[in-house]
């Protein structure tokens, strides 16, 4: 057993996020994402949400503060009738979870198949039950100072 280490991380998503090294980048990705299409290295969190992983997460791994931005989500297609406003309210919590703990983060945007194809180049892709539109979210890992 080990202290400070968040419930809902599991043993594997621990050693994941420890083998990581500076500027490598993780997706938390919602249950519609394809993640063993995209990946060889997926992790399932199936009773959790982005969210709940991105508060554990942020516990244990610092975002990258010499990179242009920290996060990426995946852009909205346009005219999406399930989005009206143009972006979906679990991006309201993820800035608002990354800034208790990174003030100064910048979000990125990609594309659909943009976002897919990067997330070929992640270390690990983090397979969630969540069920929030657009809910999908890179983190990019720095250094701890």
């Amino acid at each position: 057993m080990l202290k400070n280490i968040p419930k809902r991380l599991s043993p594997e998503l621990v050693k994941t996020l420890m083998e990581m090294g500076h500027g490598d980048e993780i997706l938390l990705a919602d249950a519609n994402y394809p993640a063993n299409t995209n990946h060889d290295h997926v992790i399932r969190a199936d009773g959790l949400t982005v969210l709940d992983l991105l508060q554990d997460i942020l516990v244990l791994m610092p975002l990258d503060s010499y990179a242009d931005y920290q996060a990426i989500v995946q852009e909205v297609v346009p005219g999406d009738k399930h989005v009206p406003n143009g972006e979906p309210p679990v991006w309201h919590q993820y800035r608002t979870e990354i800034a208790k703990s990174f003030s100064d983060y910048q979000f990125k945007s990609l594309e659909r198949f943009e976002f897919y194809e990067h997330s070929k180049q992640c270390f690990a892709i983090v397979q969630t039950g969540d069920q929030a539109l657009y809910g999908n979210l890179i983190l990019k890992k720095g250094v701890i100072s």
